[in-house]
């Protein structure tokens, strides 16, 4: 019994040196470490901050490259003094307009931790800023083959010479078994010496073969990739965006504190541009006829108008019936006429004599006059066409006539609009009190500034109309523009004001801004806003107070991938 459990040991202990060895490997089987891909680097770099100003410091090629921006704003810091206490000694780095800050490092070629002290001298205020610059080791050399303690690589090399070596497995099996048996029957005869060496020398040969390895098959570990020290912006896994502060500088990125506070509540409102009425006005024709153009011809759009000036006549077209009537009403009138004349002849003659009253013949005279007055504006009401004047100064905003154009009684011939005096009427479905300011916006950057005017009592489609008066500049503007109106009210809510260019939307289609979590990485936040000003909307959730918000060039942050 002792004899077989000897056996037992000295095949465990042949097994033991068999599989010391490098694990054998066969095709498309691999026990080394994957190949990593070849990938950019960031070059060595330290950062420092305070409440003034943001640094960061990148060693390449023997120079250490510094840049420095407004902690507060990222707003590069041009003519600073910057002194570094550095391996070798303090020294100042060089200052270029336009460009970071450079200092010669030999010493940042060697690899080590250093301790830098930054002192930044900037019109009379000093900021010392303490960093760390690490620098990391030369890659390493080519390793060694695989140690026999993977447990994996064994599992996976006795796996496949089950499932595809299995005669020649067992033929090594009972190979061990019958060494293992040879070198008992060594030691029972009492040559333990013979057998140590055999052991020892078995061991030897065993651990110093070479890896055997077949076509396309390795188990060495590759050297290290050499890599390529590039700053690139890109997208961390976590979310996170990683921006190099060249690229930063070139972006133009800059960034605000949060800061909360009592803001006025605002009501957004649609709306549109509407001229105002005390200048602007209509030209209509009284009655209907036919259009005929003034000397020089109809004004066109656009055209500069004063007010009384003639934009068009219209002579009313007469029917036959018209006509007749004319007619007898001119001979009703020639006759009477002719009466009253021999009348007055008559009444003349016997004035002086004292026969009839001097006033029967004034009063003669009087209705003689008349008459014909009256048979003169029939003969003019044939002949003279209807005059159109301008009601008011502007331009002509519609209004297209042609000469010839039967015009409608009541038609409009012309829209005059003064486009120095516009309006915005706006819809409100409940009623607005204690309007504080407004402002208007077109869809663009371009926002415009409201003076309110008042509002109806009587709803229009379901809404109360609203009406403001534009201040300032007008150009560009025009009648029918759609607008949206920002109506403040005395109404007030504390928390975060952010400008609307801060704002942008992810692949989810929600709203978010970017955070500036560190001097090379910002961080999206989700938010939900709403609408304070023309230039501010409202964080009502999503972001608490004191960050660093980016706030112009969120828009290019947000295409880094």
């Amino acid at each position: 019994m002792s004899f077989l459990f000897r056996a037992a040991r000295c095949v465990a202990a042949m097994s033991f040196l068999l599989m010391a060895g490098p694990v054998l490997a066969h095709e498309g089987h691999d026990h080394g470490a994957p190949v990593p891909a070849p990938s950019a680097s960031l070059a060595p770099r330290a950062e420092s901050d305070s409440d003034a100003h943001e640094l960061v410091a990148i060693a390449r090629e023997g120079v250490l490259v510094i840049y420095l921006d407004r902690f507060a704003t990222n707003e590069p810091v041009d003519g600073a003094e910057i002194e570094i206490e550095t391996p070798a000694g303090p020294q100042k780095a060089e200052a270029r307009p336009g460009e970071p800050y450079r200092l010669d490092a030999p010493w940042s070629g060697k690899p080590g931790a250093y301790d830098l002290i930054f002192t930044v001298a900037k019109d009379g205020n000093v900021d010392v800023l303490p960093a760390r610059l690490v620098i990391p080791d030369a890659p390493g050399a080519k390793a060694g083959p695989t140690s026999w303690f993977s447990t994996s690589a064994i599992a996976g090399e006795v796996g496949y010479h089950f499932n595809h070596d299995g005669p020649a497995l067992f033929i090594a099996i009972l190979a061990g078994l019958a060494a293992g048996i040879g070198v008992m029957a060594l030691i029972r005869r009492r040559r333990r010496a013979a057998a140590m060496l055999l052991l020892v020398a078995g061991a030897f040969v065993l651990s110093n073969n070479p890896s055997r390895s077949h076509d396309g098959h390795d188990h060495t570990a590759p050297a290290a990739a050499m890599q390529s020290v590039r700053d690139l912006a890109q997208r961390l896994p976590d979310g996170g965006v990683f921006v190099p502060k060249s690229t930063q500088h070139i972006l133009a990125l800059r960034t605000v504190m949060t800061e909360s506070r009592a803001h006025p509540r605002a009501i957004e409102l649609p709306g549109r541009i509407i001229p105002d009425p005390n200048a602007s006005g209509f030209v209509q024709a009284s009655v209907g006829g036919r259009l005929s153009a003034p000397p020089g011809g109809f004004p066109r759009l656009g055209t500069p108008v004063k007010k009384g000036d003639v934009l068009a006549y219209v002579d009313p077209p007469l029917q036959a019936i018209d006509v007749s009537d004319m007619r007898q009403r001119q001979g009703e009138l020639d006759q009477q006429i002719s009466i009253v004349e021999r009348r007055l002849a008559r009444y003349e003659t016997l004035v002086p004599s004292g026969a009839i009253a001097r006033s029967q013949l004034e009063d003669t005279r009087s209705e003689l006059q008349g008459l014909k007055d009256r048979r003169g504006s029939l003969d003019r009401a044939r002949r003279e066409p209807e005059a159109l004047v301008a009601p008011v100064d502007g331009v002509i905003a519609e209004g297209t006539p042609v000469a010839g154009q039967i015009a409608q009684s009541n038609a409009v011939i012309f829209h005059i609009i003064d486009p120095t005096r516009l309006w915005v009427e706006a819809r409100s479905f409940d009623p607005l009190v204690g309007v504080r300011s407004a402002t208007a916006n077109l869809g663009t950057d371009r926002i415009f500034t409201l003076v309110y005017q008042g509002s109806g009592f009587a709803d229009r489609n379901q809404s109360i109309p609203v009406q403001f008066a534009i201040q300032g500049d007008h150009s560009g503007l025009r009648a029918g523009q759609f607008v949206t109106v920002l109506a403040t009210t005395n109404e007030e809510k504390v928390g975060l004001a952010v400008p609307r260019a801060s704002l942008v939307r992810n692949a989810n289609g929600q709203e978010v801004v970017y955070e500036h979590v560190a001097p090379e990485r910002f961080e999206q936040r989700p938010v939900r806003v709403e609408p304070l000003d023309g230039d501010r909307v409202f964080i009502a959730t999503g972001l608490a107070g004191g960050k660093r918000l980016v706030v112009q060039g969120a828009e290019l942050l947000d295409q880094v991938r």
